[in-house]
Parts: structure tokens; C-alpha cells; sequence
């Protein structure tokens, strides 16, 4: 069975340590953590903290996952930049040591995961879309050059390394992942897939349970909210179209038994509710499921 988690970006105005205490208080168990300003900032790291958090986190029975979705963190201005794709190698190179410095926090908290995305193309293409040009090589280089040092890192740290399609990224769908995985070689194998269900309603990959059960190999965490078909908004469950037992069965079905968080970054502002009542919604699915 998969561990019920929630996710520190909607959590933005707790510390990890309270954020630890709410999550378990509420019955999750898992706390996927989104390192941020405030958060765990990898340029700022206490060590103190960072062993804190551990032991905490192991006395209530949490399992860690790391996320690298910070928005502000490299650029005040620019939202998820510099990333993976830039024209510029420099700008590449701070994404890479980015993403190198979550690996070695998830190994510092005994967290089992570290999850990534591509980030947006420098000319806004998407590899894709199901009628969109093929994208350029170079792009794809790119991609695949940033990560092999992050897959190397990982390995060494004893961290599994998950790739999440993110819509309107360089690579938005499950079908992008495939592709990518191809592209790595032998690497490809050591590069998990992260499966937010709101995004397969964003880009039409429906319906979620068959997504669920052809890539259920490949499957190591979960993102869970919900979501309009055609839209990218992350929404409590019940205010969208996601089909929340469905999933949850077809989880369960494949034999799933990595983290699920619940992931509500617009949420922040009211987020022990939001946290208690995604819970509620989540308890009353797996009943139904």
C-alpha cells in the first residue's frame, strides 16, 4: 500500500518541523518537502536543522521525499529559472548544482526521493504535444546532459532521482518521460517517473487509471489534486474532473507502494484546513475505491 503524503509547497508559511507535526497530527504518512526560501533553503542550510528534521521525522514513522519545484529560489524575477534548457551553459550550470544540492539534502534526511522537470524551452516549444513540430535536438541534449550528473549524484547518495511531467514545460506529458528515458540509454533505467493526476486531466492523458496501470513499472511517487480537463490550476479534490477513487484503486491495483502527496501550492494560506480536508477526501475515496 502507498503512503498517503503532503507536500511543503503548500504548506509555505510553516516550518518543516511544524509542517511534520501537522501532517502526522493529521494522518499522513509521508512529507514530501519542497526546499524553498524559508524552507530548508539549499544556500542556507543549518545542519543543525537539517538532523532535526531527520529525527523528527523518523519518531513519528514520516517517509521524506524531496521536491525542486522552488519558484523564486534562483531568480527573484523570473519564475523556475534558470533551468535545465537555457541557451546559456552557465545558466544550465546553476540548475545542475541546484538539483546536486537537493540530492545531497534528501541523503542528509534520509529522504528516498528527489523529484525534477524539465523546465520551459528558451522558445516556449513542447516536445510533446500531440500536434505540435518536433522539437529541436539540441533541447533534448540539453535535458539529457543536466541530468546524467544528477542520476550519477543520486546513485551515489543512494537516492532514487523522479521525473515529472509538468504542463507547458519542454516535456508535459507521460509520453515526453518515455522518450526521455529512451534518449538517457542505460541511464534512462535509474530515472523514475513522478505522476501528478492534476496534470493528466491539464493535457488530456485520460483517463487516469490507464495512465496509472502503463506506467505503473515506472512509477516511484505520485502527485495528488485535482483539476479542470484543459487546465493547469492544482484544485481540492471534488472541484475539478478527476475520478479520486479510480485512481486510488488503480494505485492499489498496480501494487503501488511508494509516497502519494497531496500537493495544493495555492493553499498555503489556509493550510492546516486544506491539509485536513484533502484527508478527508482521500479516506472517504479509498473507502469507496
Amino acid at each position: 500500500m502507498f503512503r498517503l503524503g503532503y507536500n511543503t509547497n503548500g504548506l509555505a508559511h510553516h516550518r518543516v518541523l511544524a509542517a511534520l507535526e501537522l501532517v502526522s497530527e493529521l494522518g499522513y504518512e509521508a512529507l514530501s518537502i519542497t526546499p524553498d526560501v524559508g524552507q530548508l533553503d539549499p544556500y542556507r542550510l543549518d545542519k543543525t536543522e537539517v538532523a532535526r528534521v531527520r529525527r523528527r521525522a523518523e519518531e513519528l514513522g514520516l517517509e521524506l521525499t524531496l521536491e525542486t519545484g522552488a519558484r523564486f529560489l534562483l531568480d527573484p524575477l523570473r519564475k523556475h529559472r534558470p533551468n535545465l534548457l537555457e541557451d546559456d551553459p552557465e545558466a544550465r550550470a546553476r540548475r545542475i548544482d541546484l538539483l546536486l544540492r537537493h540530492v545531497d539534502l534528501a541523503a542528509s534526511l534520509g529522504a528516498t526521493l528527489v523529484s525534477l522537470w524539465a523546465g520551459a524551452a528558451p522558445d516556449d516549444s513542447v516536445s510533446d504535444r500531440r500536434d505540435g513540430p518536433p522539437a529541436r535536438e539540441e533541447l533534448w541534449q540539453r535535458l539529457c546532459d543536466g541530468l546524467r550528473p544528477v542520476l550519477a549524484r543520486g546513485r551515489a547518495q543512494g537516492v532514487g532521482i523522479a521525473f515529472e511531467p509538468e504542463p507547458g514545460m519542454f516535456i508535459e506529458r507521460p509520453a515526453g518521460y518515455e522518450e526521455l528515458v529512451t534518449r538517457l540509454g542505460s541511464e534512462g533505467d535509474e530515472l523514475g517517473l513522478c505522476l501528478d493526476v492534476g496534470h493528466c486531466h491539464a493535457t488530456s492523458d485520460l483517463p487516469v487509471a490507464d495512465v496509472i496501470r502503463r506506467f505503473a513499472a515506472r512509477l516511484v511517487l505520485v502527485q495528488l489534486d485535482d483539476s479542470k480537463t484543459g487546465e493547469h490550476v492544482h484544485r481540492m479534490f471534488g472541484e475539478g474532473d478527476l475520478d479520486l477513487p479510480r485512481a486510488l484503486a488503480a494505485l492499489i491495483e498496480v501494487g503501488f507502494d511508494g509516497v502519494a502527496a497531496v500537493e495544493l501550492s495555492r493553499d498555503s494560506h489556509r493550510a492546516p484546513e486544506a491539509a485536513r480536508e484533502a484527508m478527508a477526501h482521500l479516506r472517504a475515496a479509498l473507502t469507496r475505491g
